[in-house]
């Protein structure tokens, strides 16, 4: 699915990372470990195509994604990547439903499918019924779970989800795992940078990005 080879970041005189080389197969969930500053973020967006390494190589499908222009990126982005951010990038004055619209497949809409798809993903996630509701009224909780109904949505080949625990209680915070785990099962490579040891304990792969290496 996504092959890094020998990536490198530098910012300044400092190296954050070099010589990163590791494989995400799909239908693997892997967390990236390490200590504050390691650069597990920076990481997640050079995947992501948000930031761009200094050296090496980021392969899907066969191609050096690095090197797309912005017409690759953008393709990459809409078809291929779902992303979960920590503050959960929602719109915050528009509804449930239109958050997750804008996610939904062109095909779908056009077939009429988008709005049984958007109300079983809702359900999925314990949200059903409630597509009316503005994000700037929902909880903390409760927006991220909006944000995984958005992923699961989309239907990404590969997730890369950003702390998304990391300001969740207990209960929030496990079905955010669950459904990550569910998508991975499924087929998706979930690529999870965390602090959290319940979110590493449910991922099939450890890799601590300040070491560079994979961990039993």
């Amino acid at each position: 699915m996504i092959d890094i080879v020998s990536l490198s970041k530098n910012f300044g005189p400092r190296t954050l990372w070099s010589d990163v080389t590791t494989t995400v197969s799909k239908g693997e969930m892997l967390a990236l470990v390490g200590p504050s500053g390691a650069g597990k973020s920076t990481l997640l967006n050079c995947i992501g195509l948000l930031d761009k390494p200094n050296s090496g190589e980021i392969r899907y499908a066969g191609k050096d994604i690095t090197r797309f222009g912005r017409r690759d990126t953008r393709h990459f982005r809409r078809e291929v990547l779902g992303y979960l951010f920590q503050n959960y990038a929602l719109m915050e004055n528009a509804t449930i439903t239109e958050n997750l619209e804008i996610a939904t497949k062109p095909k779908r809409s056009a077939r009429g499918k988008a709005n049984v798809v958007i109300a079983e993903a809702l359900e999925r996630v314990g949200l059903a019924g409630r597509g009316d509701e503005k994000i700037h009224y929902l909880s903390g909780g409760e927006q991220q779970r909006v944000a995984l109904a958005r992923l699961i949505v989309k239907e990404p080949a590969l997730v890369l989800a950003d702390e998304p625990t990391g300001a969740l209680d207990h209960a929030n915070a496990t079905a955010v795992i669950d459904v990550l785990r569910e998508m991975s099962d499924a087929g998706c490579a979930v690529i999870i940078a965390t602090h959290d040891d319940r979110v590493r304990d449910r991922c099939d792969t450890v890799f601590a990005v300040n070491e560079n290496s994979l961990v039993a």
